[in-house]
Formats: C-alpha cells, structure tokens, sequence
C-alpha cells in the first residue's frame, strides 16, 4: 500500500498557489506574535502579509516609499490631511491594498486610528520652512513623539523614523536641531524604532535641482563654498522599502544615508549650467545677514512660503560627513578627509552613542548625481535645445527638421 504512494506533481500554474512554510514570517511585538502569511505570484497582485502606515506619504520621499513597498503586494495605510493631498496619490496597487485614511497631525486620535492594524509604521513627516500652525518643534519634534508613543502603546511591532543628515543638537539651524531632538524622543518613546538620515534628495519635483536652477541667488550665498553630498530620492526608498524585510539590520539601527560624492554649490551650479544649456548669471555676494533680513520680511509680508530664514542659515552648513569607515578612520588618525565637515560625531554616531550603520548594510550602491541630473533639468531648456543630446565634453548640434509637403 504504502508503495504505491507517489510524489504529487504539481503544474507550474498550481505551484503559484501553494503555500509552503518559508512563505510563513511571524511578527513578535509587544502583544504577542502575528503570523503573516504571503501568497500570490511576486509582483503587486500577491499578498506579502505586511500592513503599513506611511505618515508623511504626499510629500516627496513618501510618493517613492509608496511605490516601492505597494508594488510588492503590501497593504498600505495612507494617510492624509485634506482632498487636495488625496488626489494627486497614484500609486502601483490593487485595489483593497491603498487604504486612504484623513488624519490630523494635532488629533491623536486619528493617528491611533491610522496605525492600529498595521504591523509597521513610516514616519516622513518634516517640514523645512514653518507656518503659522506649525513650528520646527510641532513637526519634527512633538508629531513624532506622539506617533512614536502611539505606536508604542497600541503594540506596532516596527517604527521607521525620518530624520536629516545633519541633524544636530548644537547646529545654528533650528531645522537641524528640531531633527535631532526628534530622533531622541522617538528613541525614548520607542527604543527599538529604527532611524534614518538621509542627505538633500533630489529628483522629480525636488526641492533641489529645480529650486537652483530656478533660484541660483540662494546658492550662491557663502561664496558658493558650501558642501553637500546629495542623494537620489530613489535609492532612499529602495532603503527604506529593504528595511521593512530585513528586521535583524534595521531594528533599533540609525541608517546614514549620504550620496556618494561630495559637491560645493559652485560646482552644481556649473551642473546645473551645463544640463540646461543657459550660461550661469554672474549673482553678487550677499551678506548671510543681508539675506536673513530679506528672507524674515518676505516672509511676514507673503502668505505663501518663499524663503526661510532658517533655510539661509542651511545654506552656510556644510553636510555632515557619513563614510562610515572613512570617517573613523578619519577619527582614529585626527586627518579629516578634504570637503568633509568636521562633525564626525553627527555622522558617525546615533543619539545614544552607538555607531550608525550605512549604504552597504543594506547591499545598496547610490546612484551619481550626474547620471541622472539631466532628466530633472531638461525642462529649463530653451525650445531649440531641448531634444539636444549630451555629449562628452561638447555639445552635438541639433538635427534640422525638414518639412515633407
């Protein structure tokens, strides 16, 4: 009887619906151990098992962190504040898996209601220029520690906190150190919350490409002296979106996440100069106080953000190095490496002392700026320029168009 017994061959259509038990992944949080069972070919239209909050998911990184972790079947809680945030969300999901939620960053109660099912939360909420409603402190500092604290409270097993680069206690920026004060209460109300500072992001619809060819006088301030090591905004989903599978790296990890090269603003400038085909404007210095003075009376005087005072004083910090070998190494032999700030602390270091983890913790190799710069910056072409190609180290002429009559 038991000879006769044979394997059981499955087509490759039926395969897809079979579970095994690697397909099986328990979440252990604070109320116990949920099972999350994934089924369903790879792609958007299976099922990962993951529930997830992303807070912040309008704004520019939250579109891409979306993106990612929907398409790999993730159910995914968006909240919003308004219709108008609502809309113009389109991301890759089945139906079901998008779940929109309203929420109010002041109601705790809707932030209770917006993260009680989901096994891991996103928090992107920031702001770099402040409002009547809404200080540094309220949004990068207060919105995180409730959501942090609910977390904590309604047993959310995983906390992903958005923080800068250069955040630091000690920094002339109000923005920086609201950052850091924000990565200490997350810490405080949810110590195994993983943290992650990114650099300047750039990409579609950034603050950063655009707004230097748009507005190259606020780069030129500091003598144009001022280093950054800015990252495509990309990458920073694709690390977030691999935190969420890889709980052993992340929980409870500070991630620095820089570009890979470092640039003065004189030399994006030229960048910039160069992908858009418009000779760069010769901009007289301007005092950061001068600067300071105009920026607080535009502000009062406009109803719109412009520019803030805060964001003039950004712009004469250089970006914290985070090489993380190099930068100990730099420590260790008291010679700190050319176009790197001097803060090594703030780049190598969490806020409880421990040594921040980096790109190649999570297998990942950031992008060059220069490889993808000319996407962002063909628009501010001239219309005779603007399907010219770029060649290496001149420009190729445009091919006349001729008229078949």
């Amino acid at each position: 009887m038991f000879g006769m017994l044979q394997p059981t061959r499955l087509s490759p259509l039926r395969r897809l619906g079979v579970r095994y038990v690697n397909d099986l992944t328990v979440q252990r949080g604070r109320h116990g151990s949920t099972p999350m069972i994934q089924h369903g070919p790879p792609g958007r239209s299976a099922v990962s098992g993951h529930t997830v909050t992303v807070f912040g998911c309008t704004g520019f990184l939250g579109k891409y962190v979306v993106q990612q972790i929907a398409r790999k079947g993730t159910q995914v809680v968006v909240p919003y504040r308004d219709e108008d945030e609502k809309r113009p969300l389109r991301v890759m999901g089945d139906l079901g898996q998008i779940v929109p939620l309203e929420w109010d960053a002041k109601n705790l109660d809707q932030i209770r209601e917006c993260v009680r099912r989901s096994d891991t939360v996103y928090n992107l909420v920031g702001r770099d220029y402040e409002t009547r409603n809404f200080s540094y402190r309220n949004v990068n500092a207060t919105v995180a520690g409730n959501i942090a604290r609910i977390c904590r409270e309604e047993g959310v097993p995983r906390l992903i906190h958005v923080s800068h680069l250069n955040a630091s206690a000690d920094s002339p920026s109000a923005f920086y150190r609201t950052k850091h004060n924000g990565e200490e209460i997350v810490r405080r109300e949810f110590p195994e919350a993983t943290i992650v500072r990114p650099g300047p992001m750039y990409g579609h619809e950034d603050w950063f490409l655009n707004d230097m060819a748009q507005w190259p006088i606020k780069y030129a301030l500091n003598g144009s002296r001022t280093r950054t090591m800015p990252v495509h905004v990309v990458d920073v989903a694709e690390a977030l979106s691999k935190m969420l599978d890889a709980p052993k790296t992340s929980i409870g990890s500070t991630f620095v996440l820089p570009g890979p090269e470092v640039f003065t603003y004189d030399e994006l400038l030229n960048l910039v100069s160069f992908f858009t085909m418009r000779p760069r404007r010769s901009l007289p210095p301007i005092p950061g106080f001068v600067a300071s003075m105009f920026a607080s009376v535009v502000n009062r005087l406009l109803w719109f953000p412009t520019v803030a005072p805060d964001e003039i004083t950004r712009k004469f910090i250089d970006d914290a190095g985070a090489k993380l070998d190099q930068a100990i190494a730099a420590l260790k032999a008291k010679n700190y490496p050319e176009g790197w700030s001097k803060d090594f602390d703030t780049a190598t270091y969490d806020v409880n002392g421990r040594l921040v983890k980096s790109w190649a913790d999570l297998d990942i190799q950031p992008a060059r700026l220069q490889d993808h710069a000319v996407k962002y910056l063909r628009i501010y072409r001239s219309s005779e320029n603007a399907e010219t190609p770029l060649e290496v180290g001149s420009f190729k002429p445009p091919r006349p168009y001729k008229v078949v009559r």
